[in-house]
């Protein structure tokens, strides 16, 4: 199984073909257009379910799945958590909760990046252990930023998932350090002078132990194309959860 989480920029229709090339099986996708507004080049493939959720019909969240995965909004959806969503992958045997996330709620005067992940981990609490668990998309949040009074940051969003068996895939398998990442996702601006690395993949354990490879896209591809480039995480067959791989090196 292979996810990819990859914020667009907007005109998601003129830039689909380019990720699809990728062949993902869940596509997590930032600032994309209405499905309605959408289309898609001959012979590219066509997605099996599609969720998109936002007031802008420019700019919402998108939420594609491919190869017969259907994807159900769970009952207990909290509008509050605008572009939060918890969703049941169901197909091809698989079975499992994802949230789909692009931490940006403006109307919230608490916060309206990661307080919203914050907020929404506690309200979603059981759905993070009662499945297997991944949460992927654009969470605009670093260590970095923390705000040292604050709880609702980003060290205690990564601690808060640790201490439910859910980790970061990218972190994981490249060996890396919240705050401290190699691999930029988000170019501010597009320039190359102001990489940070924003866009995540938490899984739980036992899809953790299927990871096959985490890749992050490159600055010199796909700064044309947006200020983020794409995470892909590609598990090793999920539908039988029980052997790891060996991590494999990635550029």
């Amino acid at each position: 199984m292979r996810v990819i989480t990859w914020n667009c920029n907007m005109a998601f229709r003129k830039k689909a073909d380019l990720i699809l090339k990728y062949k993902p099986d869940i596509l997590v996708v930032p600032e994309c257009e209405h499905p309605g507004k959408l289309f898609f080049a001959p012979g590219s493939a066509k997605p099996s379910d599609i969720l998109w959720f936002g007031k802008n019909q420019h700019k919402g969240l998108a939420i594609f799945a491919y190869n017969k995965i259907r994807l159900t909004v769970l009952d207990n959806h909290n509008e509050h958590f605008k572009m939060i969503i918890p969703i049941a992958v169901t197909g091809k045997k698989y079975d499992f909760n994802l949230f789909a996330i692009w931490a940006n709620n403006p109307d919230d005067p608490d916060g309206q990046y990661v307080t919203q992940t914050w907020k929404a981990l506690h309200y979603y609490a059981d759905l993070l252990t009662t499945k297997p668990a991944l949460l992927i998309g654009d969470f605009n949040s670093n260590t970095i930023w923390d705000r040292k009074y604050r709880e609702s940051n980003h060290s205690n969003v990564v601690k808060l998932l640790e201490e439910k068996g859910i980790l970061s895939t990218y972190h994981l398998y490249h060996k890396q350090i919240q705050g401290k990442e190699q691999h930029p996702t988000l170019y501010m601006y597009r320039h190359l002078d102001k990489p940070y690395h924003i866009d995540y993949c938490f899984a739980s354990a036992d899809m953790i132990k299927k990871i096959k490879s985490v890749e992050v896209g490159s600055y010199n591809m796909w700064s044309k194309y947006s200020d983020h480039v794409p995470l892909i995480v590609t598990f090793k067959n999920t539908y039988n959860i029980k052997q790891a791989l060996p991590p494999e090196s990635y550029a």
